[in-house]
């Protein structure tokens, strides 16, 4: 018999499993008959799900493609070391998502971030998934500073930290030595210092 503690651990292990099967599926129908002729009907029968949890996982088939790192990273920049400054306490966060991806997941990121960078129609949801980042992004600097008095500070430095995020992912999936250069010289400019070479 399970403990209670070992249950959300399987639910979520499960939960994940279907949602990389299902994302695999789409990946592997679009790559061999284009997205837009890609159904999510075909997608779900190819995963061994019903339509309707494929929308439980993606509400619109072009989602499939965005992955869902963003909670992962927004908990590591709360949680980061209280004595780093916010470029640098993201720079730690991005590290850790980095980090603890399994093969499968960064493979999966890797494979749907140039799919999504081929597919027009879905790269429009690249804009609203910016744009909350920096939303969570700010609460989250927020949160770390303790006080929400310079709100406008946080949100401009979150753009800051995402615009750099931008900057180096474009067309380049997991961009991870070339963000944290990146994010190096941003933290840099922000304080006045170097960037160490």
């Amino acid at each position: 018999m399970s403990t209670p503690e070992a249950n959300p651990g399987l639910r979520e292990r499960k939960k994940n499993d279907t949602r990389l099967a299902i994302r695999r599926e789409a990946f592997r129908l679009s790559n061999e008959q284009g997205f837009a002729n890609t159904t999510v009907e075909q997608i779900a029968e190819a995963a061994d799900v019903s339509p309707r949890t494929f929308y439980r996982y993606f509400s619109t088939k072009e989602r499939v493609l965005i992955c869902d790192e963003v909670e992962p990273v927004v908990e590591a920049l709360v949680n980061a070391p209280p004595d780093l400054s916010p470029v640098a306490a993201y720079r730690h966060a991005a590290k850790a998502y980095f980090d603890s991806l399994t093969d499968d997941e960064r493979e999966d990121s890797i494979v749907g971030q140039q799919l999504l960078y081929s597919v027009p129609e879905a790269r429009g949801l690249l804009y609203s998934e910016y744009t909350k980042l920096i939303d969570l992004m700010a609460d989250a600097l927020a949160i770390r500073a303790q006080t929400s008095a310079d709100a406008a500070e946080h949100r401009v430095v979150a753009g800051a930290i995402v615009g750099v995020l931008m900057a180096v992912s474009d067309n380049t999936p997991l961009p991870e030595d070339a963000l944290i250069r990146s994010l190096d010289i941003l933290d840099a400019k922000l304080s006045g210092s170097r960037p160490d070479s």
